[in-house]
């Protein structure tokens, strides 16, 4: 059932924001702690170590993975996966790589993010498939009403 759903997703965005500001809030955990997740979702405890081979940490639904690429201003890689469980040695059910590429607008800042479904497996994967674009959707308006703000 999961293979019929959608694996793939692209989001593209033009935030009133610098690059600069931008970035930080993709690449500071502190920052990315305040937005990462649809709305409704906090993350009690967000360790984002944004650079290449740093872990990713979250727990929301519980969330790992590892940065593969970090182009500073330019581009982050990382693959992460939803954890069934909050320890940190579950397995996942969802695995995916993420893709945010950044381009300067002056005084806007213009994201691409592509997600890439690369494991669905189990009885919770059919819903976090079914939730992905709108979940992504909210989790990026809360960015950029973030980035806004500063």
């Amino acid at each position: 059932m999961a293979d019929e759903l959608k694996k793939e997703l692209t989001i593209t965005r033009i935030f009133d924001a610098s690059r600069d500001l931008v970035w930080k809030a993709w690449t500071d955990q502190k920052i990315l702690q305040k937005w990462w997740g649809p709305r409704g979702v906090t993350n009690p405890i967000c360790e984002w170590d944004a650079r290449p081979g740093g872990k990713i940490y979250i727990v929301m639904l519980a969330m790992n993975g590892m940065f593969k690429e970090v182009i500073p201003q330019s581009r982050l890689v990382f693959v992460g996966g939803a954890l069934d469980d909050v320890d940190r040695g579950s397995d996942t059910f969802i695995e995916h790589e993420v893709t945010v590429d950044f381009e300067d607008l002056g005084d806007k800042t213009k994201m691409n993010l592509h997600v890439v479904i690369t494991k669905a497996r189990g009885p919770k994967a059919p819903a976090a498939l079914q939730g992905m674009t709108a979940g992504w959707n909210q989790q990026i308006d809360k960015l950029s009403e973030l980035v806004a703000e500063e």
